[in-house]
């Protein structure tokens, strides 16, 4: 069976671990510290903190920005339940705009529409690895006073006019759960070029700590370890090459499929650099498609069968069924196919002739 996802783990992940096991400091410590440096080089920001997550990132980057009970933070609704529960977590209001059905990110028009005097911040979600209309989203946060946070959870590496993501937003957040570009297994990082913002998230994710013993915060333990940035300091330095191969794997299909009129194709914006954490297409009787692919030995899933609204705890919460049209038509018909590095030419020719027979 191909997978959908696979974690690329080498001999260098395993020695960078044993180097912590055999040092006896297995907790946050100078790894951490040098893992954040690097990654914050290498965004091209002032600041990274490493925490235990990427929901625990999102979590802390918000009350960092001060998001509190009564605001309203606009966001996607196709996207990983995580982006929005980080809003409830607040107290605050998760208010969802509707997508570009071509680019399956949000819609800057669609956020204009969502503006009420009880907005306060945007999140962006880079969804499978392409940048969102940065230059949009930016200017609505300029023009109407907000906070603009990057949910880059799926898009490490991937860039908007040259610039890499995670830059452009108040905070960011990433993730480096295994299925993402670059693992370290479980973890998460708030990248910000405010001082301020960077400092508060360390202290909360260190029971509110802000030197030892001294607690100013109601705080938490979300703190990364040192085996976990060992693994990431390895990972960030392969990080390019392995999104060159998703990439060239990303092409091929792409190439190996544009004739199939059953489908529809990623669309890459000519302004980004799509680093294909998910390989997308849109199909009809995608269940169909998806147990045809499975008996010939090819993994496949579907990034998001329900828009967040259409969650039980969302609807629980009185959210409309009938808003964000195309997130819902998109949920009823997107489909991943593998694009990972681990993947050979043989697997993606593979992928491409059973996808040709299936449809």
């Amino acid at each position: 069976m191909i997978p959908i996802a696979k974690p690329m783990i080498g001999k260098e992940e395993i020695e960078a671990v044993n180097r912590i096991l055999e040092s006896g400091m297995l907790t946050q410590g100078k790894e951490v510290e040098a893992f954040e440096k690097e990654f914050a080089t290498y965004i091209g920001v002032k600041n990274a903190v490493a925490v235990a997550n990427g929901t625990a990132a999102l979590d802390l980057a918000l009350k960092a920005l001060g998001i509190k009970e009564g605001d309203e933070v606009i966001t996607t609704p196709f996207t990983f339940i995580a982006t929005a529960n980080a809003i409830l977590y607040q107290r605050a209001r998760p208010v969802f705009a509707d997508i570009d059905p071509s680019t399956y990110n949000l819609d800057p028009n669609a956020v204009l529409e969502s503006i009420t005097p009880k907005t306060k911040a945007i999140i962006v979600v880079h969804l499978y690895g392409q940048p969102c209309d940065m230059d949009a989203f930016l200017q609505i946060a300029e023009d109407h006073r907000l906070l603009l946070i990057e949910d880059c959870a799926q898009a490490h590496g991937a860039e908007f006019r040259g610039e890499k993501v995670g830059k452009f937003g108040d905070a960011s957040v990433f993730s480096f759960y295994p299925t993402k570009n670059m693992t370290t297994g479980e973890g998460g990082m708030v990248v910000t070029d405010r001082y301020e913002v960077a400092e508060k998230v360390r202290m909360l994710r260190d029971h509110g700590q802000s030197s030892k013993y001294v607690h100013e915060e109601l705080g938490y333990n979300l703190r990364m370890t040192n085996i976990a940035a060992a693994i990431g300091r390895v990972q960030l330095r392969k990080l390019d090459l392995f999104n060159e191969k998703r990439t060239r794997n990303a092409r091929k299909m792409i190439e190996g499929l544009k004739n199939l009129k059953s489908i529809v194709l990623p669309f890459v914006d000519s302004r980004v650099k799509h680093v294909f954490n998910q390989f997308v297409v849109r199909v009809e009787e995608r269940d169909y498609v998806a147990k045809r692919l499975s008996e010939m030995g090819i993994a496949t899933a579907v990034h998001y069968p329900k828009p967040v609204h259409h969650q039980p705890l969302y609807r629980k919460l009185g959210y409309p069924e009938e808003i964000c049209p195309n997130a819902i038509e998109a949920s009823k018909k997107v489909l991943s196919l593998p694009v990972h590095p681990a993947l050979s030419d043989a697997d993606v020719e593979r992928i491409i002739r059973a996808l040709k027979e299936t449809v």
